[in-house]
């Protein structure tokens, strides 16, 4: 057991002794704090990570005294900018992560993505999402679980349904050709991208291969809000929280999105990947 996991457990443990002084049941607390009650259960069992603002209001629902509170939104802090092995991370569980980020993305207004090697989460299909997570299960050996991964990923995309929310995305064009998995698997992929590309809250921008590209697209990145910046590398998940540093990813969002193309212009570029997968389909 890695250490994140432990401390994740033992924040987990604090929680539900917490509840149980206060007399109240995980569905209880769950309707005070107007969750679902799987998420109570998640946290106190160690399947999801405490956020701070997760701790600050079940503190307050149980009545907890200030000095343990502050004690507890420090541990919750401490997991959160943990950077932790993304290989010991997976061992947690593949739809254990997913929880965390739809927890995430569930307090989120406005989403600012870059990903130049793959379609993002939000967007996948289910088949396109199941090759993805029998790449990570096979290179961080993690659990099988890829069917409820899957799940959780594309539970997370109601969000996209939300009209109080915006999501800005760009992409290199080179994403859009990677070969994460049959091409009719791609054709299904790409054809998704063009449905969800409609939606008025969504602004979806392809980077086309002859434009020149403001800088080395290194690693991709989620802005959330203006308050935090995700940034996976193969080995560690970074949660950047500085001001200088969301400012600087946000200067460079704007950079790959001024080079983008958007609307119709974005999705001529689509439909003619997806024809280059039809001409390569069997069927």
């Amino acid at each position: 057991m890695t250490s994140f996991q432990q401390a994740r457990i033992d924040l987990g443990a604090q929680l539900r002794l917490l509840r149980e002084a206060a007399h109240l049941s995980g569905k209880d607390l769950a309707e005070r704090l107007g969750w679902q009650p799987s998420k109570v259960s998640r946290l106190e069992n160690a399947r999801q990570t405490a956020t701070e603002d997760d701790v600050v209001v079940w503190a307050q629902a149980v009545q907890t005294a200030p000095e343990q509170t502050d004690h507890l939104i420090a541990q919750a802090i401490a997991l959160v900018e943990r950077h932790d092995d993304w290989k010991q991370r997976h061992r947690s569980g593949l739809a254990a992560i997913q929880e965390d980020i739809r927890d995430l993305e569930a307090r989120t207004k406005l989403f600012r993505v870059f990903e130049p090697g793959i379609i993002v989460g939000l967007l996948q299909t289910t088949e396109y999402a199941r090759h993805v997570f029998r790449k990570v299960k096979r290179l961080y050996s993690a659990p099988d679980q890829i069917d409820a991964a899957v799940r959780v990923r594309m539970r997370r995309q109601d969000i996209l349904y939300d009209p109080s929310r915006m999501f800005r995305f760009v992409v290199p064009e080179s994403a859009l050709h990677t070969r994460v998995a049959s091409p009719d698997v791609m054709r299904g992929q790409l054809d998704r991208l063009l449905a969800v590309s409609t939606l008025p809250n969504v602004e979806f921008g392809v980077i086309p291969f002859t434009t020149e590209l403001p800088s080395s697209p290194i690693n991709g990145f989620w802005i959330y809000n203006d308050a935090m910046v995700g940034v996976a590398t193969m080995t560690k998940d970074l949660v950047l929280r500085d001001p200088d540093d969301v400012a600087f990813y946000v200067s460079a969002f704007d950079d790959y999105a001024k080079v983008a193309e958007f609307g119709e212009a974005g999705r001529d570029i689509i439909i003619r990947i997806l024809h280059d997968f039809g001409k390569q389909s069997p069927h």
